[in-house]
């Protein structure tokens, strides 16, 4: 009896520790309603696959191809986008059916729908249950017919999410056949947000009867499962696919894929431990999933890593920054990668998508996620990166219209009458991709090239109007726009600012912040307008639909806005600061399909989470300096990538107590800030809360 004793609570101690385990707490669908734009596909951290279902195609609203409220299945492709505002992957199709011909799409059941991290699946009207899981390059189906049902496969390779076309319009080329009996391999030319080609390769478990128009039968179902196998390879040929399919999944056992799934992706998110509510759990990792999700290597089983999917206009604020803690072994690979990516393009990355960039948005922000790396001591070859970016900060590229350095050096600022699109936003993210060049420059003794950088990197004043004490555009002659209004907000040709106006990005001067606060006014003045831009109406004149998630005329559904609330923190109003950043938790990550107040765009959105959660924020996110927040969750345990341990604590912490009374760090008070230095070296940082 005492032997069966122990045995039972050996066996509940187990049974409690998986319950709790980190991975438990994600939900994939969190984001993929509204204007999340996420996906529950099965992947791996930073994996080249992404394998799940698509529901709808052609439009803004499925940029990852899954939306939660649909109700039917067009297949099951094999890359997906996490968050964007754009549309692409969605590489070979596969719909299974059972009917006397292929269907466009297949109602499915919503209550057999589930996912985790590494695994999908969902039974399709007509009884096929359809089972997902991933590793880094492949994907693995499991496909249960009804008995005596026929097996069907659609086969698709001519299928791409996009936008305002047909997805086989993106398709310029597709060499595609079977393999004998027991598969189909392929090249396929994309031509869609980026032009990439891929080569994949699939294998089934049993051999197909007939094969018309690569649709596959398989006969009539005996009870067993039609297991497939797709590898994919970004920058090979069908062999290389072949090889990545021996090297990750040599056999069919699909459970076991799945296992080693669920493996990696609890000892990724098992790095924080956090204490607090089932539904602040569930916020909190399911933001680390997203994180991990991308950037995403391209490279082919046993190559060295080779990381695209940068979306650095967005990445670069928290994202990057919370990789150097979080997962600070893939850094030097990133840095080796970026490099890669500009010896391939001529300049530094801006958006890349499968090794091609798009040249999406504005700025150069690999240029602060390289120079970070940098200042907290990284290995790499720092004289080649800054090479590369002194001459993407200086030189005209061929092909990438966007940047003119000349008209920054003739004007101080992109005139609107010139550059017709986002003038001030471009001169802005300019400047402080400037000032990030001119720390390098200093760090490594370019004194030349930092004075020029340095300089380059104040012509945000040029664009801030003092008598609104608003950014605002001016032409070639230095008049300012007129008519002006700083609530109009657009994107793109005809417009000042990007997915944003006037409100937003004048609070865009990371570099600088006490230069801001004193060119509006001083600090009471400074603190008056910064509490406008949170009481304003929420009403804007245009529409972008990236444009969501406001307090007054505060974005948090979209980028430039996520460093403001800490502003409230450096002018000494720490209250403010802890107010908002618990209106934004309350408010705008709910642990339900809509529960993203806009794009996650490439685990942007989450990340801000996961810092804001934590207490603490990369304002400027190049240096390793953070700005003191108040934490959203009780305590957190943080595995630092060198073997040390950062614990938060917020003492007293409830919904009343918000408010932080004082901070300290392995026992010496903090006022403002807390450098990366000391809290990879490891300790306690602890928030006492109050609620007043």
């Amino acid at each position: 009896m005492r032997k069966l004793m122990v045995v039972v609570a050996f066996g509940a101690a187990i049974l409690a520790v998986v319950a709790d385990s980190a991975a438990n707490y994600v939900d994939p669908f969190v984001g993929t309603a509204g204007t999340g734009h996420t996906f529950p596909a099965a992947c791996v951290p930073f994996g080249l696959v992404q394998a799940g279902p698509d529901t709808g195609n052609g439009d803004w609203d499925h940029c990852s191809g899954y939306r939660y409220g649909d109700s039917s299945i067009f297949g099951f492709s094999q890359t997906h986008l996490n968050g964007t505002g754009c549309p692409d992957l969605g590489d070979v199709r596969m719909l299974p059916f059972t009917s006397e011909s292929a269907p466009e799409s297949v109602p499915y059941d919503k209550a057999s729908e589930s996912a985790r991290p590494g695994f999908y699946t969902v039974t399709l009207d007509g009884g096929v249950k359809v089972e997902v899981s991933a590793t880094e390059r492949c994907a693995i189906y499991r496909m249960s017919y009804p008995k005596d049902a026929h097996c069907r496969l659609l086969v698709d390779p001519r299928w791409c999410i996009t936008r305002g076309k047909t997805p086989a319009s993106c398709i310029q080329f597709c060499d595609v056949a079977p393999d004998g009996k027991t598969g189909v391999s392929g090249k396929v030319v994309v031509n869609n947000w980026v032009k990439r080609t891929y080569a994949f390769k699939m294998e089934f478990s049993r051999p197909f009867v007939s094969e018309r128009d690569l649709v596959f039968d398989f006969g009539a179902s005996q009870g067993e499962p039609l297991v497939v196998k797709v590898a994919l390879s970004a920058l090979g040929g069908v062999s290389d696919a072949e090889r990545n399919l021996a090297t990750e999944i040599p056999g069919w056992d699909f459970d076991r894929v799945a296992s080693a799934a669920d493996a990696k992706w609890e000892k990724m998110l098992s790095r924080v431990a956090v204490e607090g509510s089932d539904d602040q759990k569930r916020n909190f990792y399911t933001s680390l999933y997203h994180l991990f999700i991308q950037p995403n290597d391209i490279s082919d089983a046993g190559q060295s890593p080779y990381y695209s999917t940068l979306s650095t206009w967005d990445t670069f604020r928290a994202a990057h920054p919370l990789y150097t803690i979080l997962v600070p072994e893939i850094v030097p690979d990133l840095v080796r990668s970026m490099q890669r990516q500009g010896e391939f393009t001529g300049y530094l990355p801006i958006w890349t998508l499968w090794g091609r960039d798009n040249q999406c948005m504005i700025g150069t922000h690999s240029v602060p996620v390289l120079v970070d790396a940098y200042l907290k001591g990284f290995p790499g070859d720092w004289e080649s990166v800054y090479a590369q970016i002194k001459e993407t900060l200086t030189k005209r590229h061929e092909g990438r219209g966007k940047e003119r350095w000349d008209l920054l050096e003739r004007h101080g600022y992109y005139p609107y009458d010139v550059i017709r699109s986002e003038s001030v936003s471009r001169t802005l993210e300019c400047a402080y991709d400037d000032w990030c060049a001119a720390q390098m420059a200093a760090k490594l003794g370019r004194e030349e090239d930092a004075k020029f950088f340095l300089r380059r990197s104040g012509n945000w004043r040029n664009v801030l109007d003092p008598s609104l004490g608003l950014m605002r555009s001016r032409d070639s002659k230095g008049k300012w726009r007129d008519p002006f209004d700083p609530s109009a907000v657009g994107y793109g040709a005809g417009y000042d600012f990007t997915e944003g106006n006037s409100y937003q990005y004048t609070w865009h001067v990371m570099h600088d912040p006490d230069g801001l606060v004193a060119a509006l006014g001083g600090r009471d003045a400074f603190v008056d307008k910064l509490d406008a831009l949170f009481e304003r109406p929420e009403e804007m004149k245009g529409n972008v639909l990236d444009v969501t998630g406001l307090i007054g005329q505060y974005v948090h559904g979209n980028e430039p806005s996520h460093h403001v609330i800490y502003f409230y923190t450096l002018v000494g109003e720490r209250d403010k600061a802890a107010r908002r950043v618990r209106d934004v938790f309350d408010r705008f990550y709910l642990p339900k399909p809509d529960g993203l107040c806009g794009n996650d765009d490439c685990g942007q959105m989450s990340a801000w989470y996961v810092f804001s959660a934590l207490g603490f924020y990369p304002f400027n996110p190049c240096g390793g300096t953070y700005v003191l927040g108040a934490p959203q969750i009780p305590k957190a345990v943080v595995r630092l990538g060198n073997g040390k341990t950062l614990t938060v604590i917020a003492k007293n912490f409830s919904k009343e107590n918000k408010y932080v009374k004082s901070v300290t760090f392995n026992g010496k008070p903090l006022d403002k800030t807390i450098e990366h230095a000391d809290l990879m070296s490891g300790g306690e940082l602890v928030f006492e809360m109050t609620a007043k």
